[in-house]
């Protein structure tokens, strides 16, 4: 029977036990994951060793150096199984390899950036590795790498074991590749009832039935379709977080609450009270666009370039939105139409189409330099500019981020608080320390 292993992925190692403790029933292994032991030390794998006797225990340590040294105090740690890098000196697994036999623990090897897998698997087996892990990390499936599509490919005549975005929709293709052993992290650590999420893997797993990869998953493809469905069911703020706290506009607010837009840019640049361009530009732009108008910017309060008749067309071409460094005008209308409107100013007056400026260049609109294609997103927030050449990349991360304070706000209502959750208290002692 396929081994079904629970990686828990925290740095709290208060948190890991409570989700452990929900998921025990429906797993078979459970890991200290690679976060986890870093920032609460072998401790995680006392503790979890402690709680639950009965379980094989996994340290992820992803040894690089002093295979020997490090399986040791794994092991003595409480773990039956280390993990050490593929990718390094020979020695270093040998050694790692002999301590474990010294200790009672057995050595996965992580085949994280191995660059030639198949001659890789026959070093480690005349090693003496007891399984190979093929993993897709964290990192690899925000640009959109699949672990279905990799374990298809996976060849391997020895014990081996699969990670990387295990999920109830692919856990029994996954184990159907033949692996020993299928581990599976945020599906479980993620969600809102973790004992629930684990039952349904463990269902899943049982009634192998394959998954059948399409083209409609954001792991297979990098079609706007897939990126502009995630952009849409993810926040601005998740966005902003996924690119370390950048891309969000400054001084551009929304006219129309609870409207939300996603696309690409159309950019346009004109001058104070000069409509001409960007009513130029809706004839220009495709379903499904964002119009992005630099119009001036600050000191341009006094005249509008976007007005009722403009939005009118906008919506008849089904444009995403507009976002305006600029005025805008006729918000009665614009919010009755409910067409998801950004702009710096609000002002009755209008200028004159006098034709300045051009369309389809770079431009800068609330502060963020925008170029044409670049993915915009708005909504209550306000709008963030995500960089067209890795869309996918944030989408994804935008996702996990909202699946995180998804799990986060699931431990708020079983009665905790943000600060208990995050363990705040913990974390700022760094920061507040005074200098010397």
């Amino acid at each position: 029977m396929t081994i079904l292993q629970l990686a828990l992925d925290l740095a709290d190692l208060e948190r890991a036990l409570k989700i452990a403790e929900e998921a025990a029933p429906f797993v078979d292994w459970l890991e200290a994951g690679t976060p986890l032991i870093k920032s609460e030390g072998l401790n995680a794998v006392r503790e979890l060793k402690r709680r639950f006797p009965r379980k094989t225990i996994v340290a992820d340590m992803k040894i690089a150096d002093t295979g020997a040294f490090e399986v040791e105090l794994a092991a003595k740690a409480g773990a039956d199984v280390v993990t050490v890098m593929a990718v390094v000196d020979d020695s270093t697994i040998r050694e790692a390899v002999k301590a474990g036999e010294r200790f009672n623990a057995k050595v996965m090897a992580d085949m994280i950036g191995v660059p030639d897998v198949p001659k890789r698997l026959c070093e480690l087996k005349k090693l003496g590795v007891h399984y190979v892990c093929l993993h897709i990390g964290i990192d690899q499936q925000m640009r959109g790498v699949s672990v279905v599509a990799a374990v298809r490919k996976f060849k391997c005549d020895m014990p081996f074991a699969v990670a990387g975005g295990v999920s109830v929709d692919t856990v029994a293709e996954v184990a159907a590749s033949g692996a020993e052993i299928v581990i599976v992290g945020g599906a479980i650590t993620k969600a809102a009832k973790p004992a629930e999420a684990a039952k349904a893997i463990r269902a899943a797993l049982l009634s192998k039935k394959k998954f059948k990869l399409s083209k409609g998953k954001a792991e297979a493809a990098d079609s706007d379709s897939v990126i502009r469905k995630i952009f849409l069911q993810v926040s601005t703020p998740n966005i902003a977080d996924a690119m370390q706290r950048t891309g969000a506009m400054v001084g551009i607010s929304p006219i129309v609450q609870g409207a939300k837009m996603a696309g690409r840019a159309v950019t346009v640049r004109t001058y104070a009270g000069d409509w001409a361009k960007a009513v130029e530009s809706i004839d220009i732009a495709k379903a499904g666009e964002v119009l992005v108008i630099e119009a001036g910017g600050a000191g341009t309060r006094d005249r509008a370039v976007w007005g009722e008749l403009a939005t009118h067309s906008a919506v008849q071409k089904k444009l995403a939105g507009v976002v305006i460094d600029g005025g805008i005008r006729d918000v009665d209308a614009v919010r009755r139409l409910k067409f998801p409107a950004f702009s710096r100013y609000i002002s009755p007056n209008a200028g004159d189409p006098k034709g300045l400026g051009e369309i389809g260049c770079d431009i800068r609109c609330g502060g963020l330099v925008v170029r044409p294609g670049d993915w915009v997103v708005g909504d209550d927030n306000g709008v963030v500019v995500v960089p067209q050449e890795n869309a996918l990349e944030i989408a994804n991360r935008a996702k996990h981020t909202l699946e995180n304070e998804n799990r986060v706000r699931e431990e708020i209502k079983r009665g905790s608080t943000l600060g208990k959750v995050l363990q705040i208290g913990k974390w700022e002692q760094f920061f507040t320390k005074a200098p010397k």
